[in-house]
């Protein structure tokens, strides 16, 4: 009789397993793979064409990305797998934790500034304009978004400060 029971629940814990590891497949695969919404959520984010709620793009980036890989300078860092915006390639995406009295959104492109800011000017629309004459300038759009220098690639992002508590 313990036999038997035994030998039941090996044959209902095979299929169990498999289940498992299926899931652990395709959650894997989904994170290679980028999302269908990235670019209006993530590159309207980076844009500044959006409102910024940290806690939305946390989750957002969590559901399609897995768990964010580091936690420092005040941001969740994601792995982004072989995602694209704007035609350059995007390696990781961060959000900020609430320790800042920014909220941001911020990419690295494996691109260099200039060419990163032609390919979104040429995508979006959106021309950022070198802040001054310095060999490594910030440059800056109109509504606000910043590509910066990331060693030999780019890091382009959105920050606001956040909104004041309500007084009570």
């Amino acid at each position: 009789m313990a036999v038997q029971a035994v030998t039941s629940l090996r044959r209902r814990a095979a299929p169990l397993a498999l289940a498992l590891t299926l899931a652990g497949m395709a959650h894997a695969q989904t994170q290679d793979k980028q999302p269908s919404t990235f670019a209006p959520v993530i590159g309207a984010a980076l844009l500044c064409h959006d409102h910024l709620d940290n806690a939305y793009f946390y989750s957002w980036l969590k559901t399609h990305f897995g768990p964010a890989y580091k936690h420092e300078g005040g941001a969740y860092w994601f792995r982004t797998g072989e995602t694209t915006l704007w035609g350059a390639p995007v390696t990781e995406v961060m959000v900020s934790d609430d320790t800042s009295e920014w909220v941001f959104v911020g990419a690295v492109a494996e691109v260099a500034p200039d060419e990163l800011e032609q390919d979104v000017r040429k995508a979006a629309g959106v021309r950022h304009v070198a802040a001054d004459a310095s060999p490594y300038p910030l440059r800056v759009s109109v509504p606000g978004s910043t590509i910066a220098y990331y060693n030999a690639k780019s890091k382009i992002y959105c920050a606001k400060f956040k909104p004041l508590p309500p007084r009570r």
